[in-house]
């Protein structure tokens, strides 16, 4: 700290006093507090505290000294929880102040808190430094570039925050119906018969395409999301994070095989290369399937179902153990009912244990193709213990899934409504 004088610094927060080290204050992990390191004058320690005694070196904050108690222990031992008896929303505000976010809550108290922020439909900002008009003329350097960055990654990443990101994810979407459309259209007998030209043919048809209506659509479209792409990454804050997210690499899954098929055709010269090539072409295109999980990122309900999944993977694989256990225990008895045991009636659907595998999940999942059945009466009665098993065992982690779901939901219906009320706002102004 390079105002006040002394080896320590105290902290009144409502009465209530804490003394620390100065160089304790430098790496403190409330943002608020570790402020005070880097202040110069008193005019700066005002703009951080409400309050401060130049002679006992001593900062005063006008805020709940209770909730201030409890963050103190999360400083110490790194857990957070709710006040007892004080309101969930309350206690959030607090922790704004002192520059923490729901985040470092534990998970039950998270889970409060989003129902208690979506039934209200509350939404705290953190503080802005304060100074007024004042405060404006004093901006860093680099501010109006940063600002300026900080609403192109919203544009891009939020289509909710503004008239613009609303237009750029209309087009966007449009741009994935158009690309779905022409990929099911070349799916058409009409639209696949140049596959049935001679080898010559096809080398001359590959070639040409790009040129096709189809080709030419199909490429104002990849131009689209690449450029979309390429921007977000620009304007993104941390470019390793942008790259590790789940999104961000199902677009560049759904782009590159576009990039690697026009390589391929160009650089796939002679009729001996071709037909490796055009399988390879084809399964390539088809990847462009993926364009349609892009829908994700302007729709609630695939964002919902994305988090759920991410949130509950725990319980997923529960379910998964369920299943492979009960697949052992019945695949075996199956075979052995239907044909390990030599009746004179064997049945040749269960000749093996993974045949019998394929019998089990359709069961259990009570698909029932009729592809395969048991045909003795021992088959027939492991079968349908086999189906009610699979209804109970599917059901036991549906409720805790569920719960997710819902909490998933009104969280990100809570976060764009925040983005509609700024929305307004701007066209207010």
């Amino acid at each position: 700290m390079n105002f006040g004088r002394g080896p320590s610094v105290v902290l009144n927060v409502g009465g209530t006093r804490y003394s620390f080290s100065r160089e304790v204050l430098k790496d403190f992990p409330l943002r608020r507090v570790s402020r005070l390191h880097g202040c110069l004058s008193e005019q700066d320690v005002l703009e951080v505290c409400d309050d401060y005694d130049r002679e006992r070196n001593e900062y005063f904050f006008d805020r709940h000294s209770e909730a201030f108690g409890f963050i103190m222990l999360y400083v110490r031992h790194g857990h957070l929880r709710f006040v007892p008896h004080m309101c969930e929303l309350s206690f959030y505000n607090e922790m704004i102040y002192w520059g923490l976010e729901g985040s470092h809550l534990d998970y039950c108290c998270q889970r409060r808190l989003d129902d208690r922020m979506s039934e209200t439909c509350t939404y705290y900002a953190a503080e802005e430094p304060k100074g007024g008009p004042e405060g404006k003329g004093r901006r860093p350097p680099g501010a109006e570039g940063k600002k300026w960055l900080e609403r192109m990654r919203r544009t891009f990443e939020e289509p909710t925050s503004s008239v613009a990101a609303q237009v750029l994810a209309t087009v966007s979407i449009l741009f994935v119906i158009v690309s779905m459309v022409v990929l099911c259209a070349s799916t058409l007998p009409e639209w696949r018969a140049p596959e049935n030209r001679s080898v010559e043919e096809q080398s001359r048809y590959t070639a040409e395409s790009v040129r096709e209506p189809s080709g030419i659509i199909e490429a104002i479209c990849i131009g689209w999301f690449t450029a979309e792409c390429i921007v977000r990454f620009i304007v993104s804050k941390n470019k390793c994070e942008f790259v590790r997210r789940p999104l961000n690499i199902i677009d560049l899954l759904a782009i590159t095989p576009y990039y690697i098929s026009v390589l391929m055709t160009v650089f796939t010269g002679e009729n001996s290369q071709l037909q490796r090539a055009g399988v390879t072409l084809r399964v390539l295109r088809m990847m462009r399937i993926f364009w349609v999980i892009k829908l994700a990122r302007h729709f609630i309900g695939l964002q919902t179902l994305g988090l759920t999944l991410k949130r509950c993977y725990r319980e997923m694989v529960m379910l998964l153990v369920f299943i492979c256990v009960a697949m052992a225990i019945f695949s075996a008895l199956s075979q052995l009912l239907e044909n390990g045991l030599d009746l004179g009636t064997k049945n040749k659907d269960y000749a093996s244990i993974p045949a019998a595998c394929w019998w089990v999940i359709i069961s259990m999942t009570t698909v029932g193709y009729g592809d395969m059945c048991p045909i003795t009466v021992p088959g027939r009665i492991l079968g349908g213990i086999c189906v009610v098993s699979g209804i109970v065992l599917l059901a036991l982690p549906i409720t805790f899934i569920y719960h997710s779901f819902v909490q998933c939901y009104h969280e990100l219906k809570f976060r764009s409504a925040r983005y509609s009320r700024s929305l307004s706002a701007e066209f207010l102004n």
